[in-house]
């Protein structure tokens, strides 16, 4: 998957020029944390979040009234509170790299770029959304965690003892376990009776279910 098919396309943005207040009430109404910042081309200018939307006033202004405060305010433009420098991506990049440009940078959206123009954003938002695609989360099943050597077609014996069973896997992740000579898996299966499920999978050498739930 490409951060083309997990982005929001025609994000809602301001322009540099708009007041502070109307690019707040813009974020409030649309319950959105990072608001992208184009000139009248939909050339990408700087953004706004609500931490430099929280930056922007001035401490002085904290001893006035309300409707001074309101006047004040209403002077301040985007152009004095958004990010000049942004970090952004483009429609082909894979989403799993996407993530990783955010997390290194711990930033919690990208702009998405063609060329000099904007034509979507991903957040953070996004990702824990493929994420929960990815891990079937939304799917109702059996759930396993299951430990693997490191070794070459440990996947296969897995899957073949879950097919075999009568299962039909819907999702499947695999990462490091804390043992450096294994690995642990998991798997969202459906279809498949649990006890039959797991004796399956446990009698397969090495491999052991660590945890099994159904969702």
């Amino acid at each position: 998957m490409f951060v083309k098919d997990q982005m929001s396309p025609h994000p809602f943005t301001t322009t540099p020029d708009s007041s502070i207040l109307a690019a707040q009430r813009l974020m409030k109404e649309n319950n959105i944390r990072h608001l992208p910042v184009v000139n009248a081309a939909g050339e990408l200018l700087g953004l706004l979040t609500r931490t430099t939307l929280e930056e922007v006033l001035p401490s002085k202004l904290t001893t006035l009234s309300v409707f001074e405060l309101q006047y004040q305010l209403d002077k301040i433009k985007v152009r004095d509170a958004m990010l000049r420098q942004v970090i952004t991506t483009t429609e082909d990049v894979p989403i799993e790299r996407a993530a990783r440009i955010m997390w290194e940078n711990k930033i919690g959206c990208l702009p998405v770029m063609r060329g000099k123009r904007l034509v979507g954003i991903v957040t953070d938002h996004d990702l824990i959304d493929h994420m929960l695609d990815l891990l079937g989360a939304r799917e109702p099943g059996i759930r396993l965690t299951v430990q693997t050597p490191d070794e070459p077609g440990e996947i296969a014996k897995i899957t073949t003892a879950i097919a075999q069973a009568g299962g039909d896997i819907t999702a499947l992740g695999a990462y490091p376990a804390p043992d450096p000579l294994a690995w642990w898996m998991l798997l969202k299966v459906r279809y498949a009776e649990q006890e039959a499920l797991v004796a399956a999978i446990n009698a397969l050498p090495g491999i052991k279910v660590l945890d099994v739930r159904t969702d």
